[in-house]
């Protein structure tokens, strides 16, 4: 079972906090993190909108701060979940040479919504349902951990 999980976006304020606000809330014995692939928002909370949808749901991002993803994070974590295919391809072409720690789509946790990326709410403005793809992969996920 893996015990540290790493959930990465773009900015790191909007996707990856809200992926682990909901995973640390569902698996409370799983140690999380968050990160994004760029540098914009380092030391930022989460941004508001999110955090306002995350909350009506019973989930405090409040103490998380947005850092950058960095190649000691294939080293620190033993499973990194990307929310779209451009973040996998930035976390992969950071991966140490004979690293293995496992990466990939956090959505394939929830196959039944029919979608490979969780949209960007930052963009798109709908926090509800990027929340609701959180919730089932995290579901799916913590199916997987047993």
């Amino acid at each position: 079972m893996s015990s540290k999980i790493l959930f990465v976006c773009l900015g790191n304020i909007c996707r990856s906090p809200a992926a682990e606000g909901v995973a640390r809330q569902l698996m409370p014995g799983i140690a999380t993190d968050s990160a994004g692939t760029s540098d914009w928002h380092i030391g930022e909370p989460p941004y508001g909108p999110m955090q306002a949808a995350a909350s009506a749901r019973g989930y405090d991002l409040s103490d998380l701060r947005a850092r950058q993803f960095t190649a000691a994070d294939f080293t620190r974590f033993d499973l990194i979940l990307g929310m779209d295919a451009k973040n996998i391809a930035e976390i992969e072409s950071l991966r140490p040479p004979g690293n293995t720690t496992p990466v990939q789509l956090f959505t394939s946790y929830a196959p039944e919504t029919g979608t490979d990326h969780v949209p960007d709410p930052y963009f798109t403005r709908d926090f509800d349902g990027a929340l609701d793809l959180l919730e089932a992969a995290a579901r799916g996920l913590k199916a997987a951990l047993g």
